[in-house]
């Protein structure tokens, strides 16, 4: 599996409470590549942010089912990451 740094971090999930995580306990929600494991994960935050990575949680979510007419289809399977940083790091998402 030849992932980079940049194909595993897909995006940063900013939510209302995925701020809230930020704000009170330094930890940051991304949506990552489904095969990546929490090393990489780990390994891929610290260098594309030059961050210190002091833990990572990770959940898979299931696709949605929609309907469209008599159509129905699925959303795609995916994978949330919790990034949680040592005191004093800081990413910035904007």
């Amino acid at each position: 599996m030849n992932l980079t740094p940049e194909s595993i971090i897909k995006r940063p999930l900013v939510t209302e409470q995925g701020m809230h995580l930020v704000n009170t306990v330094n930890t940051y929600p991304f949506a990552v590549d489904r095969r990546a494991n929490k090393v990489q994960i780990r390994q891929a935050i610290e260098a594309l942010f030059k961050v210190r990575v002091e833990s990572v949680n990770t959940s898979m979510r299931k696709g949605k089912s929609k309907r469209l007419g008599r159509r129905v289809g699925k959303r795609p399977d995916w994978k949330k990451a919790y990034v949680r940083l040592h005191e004093g790091d800081k990413i910035e998402l904007f």
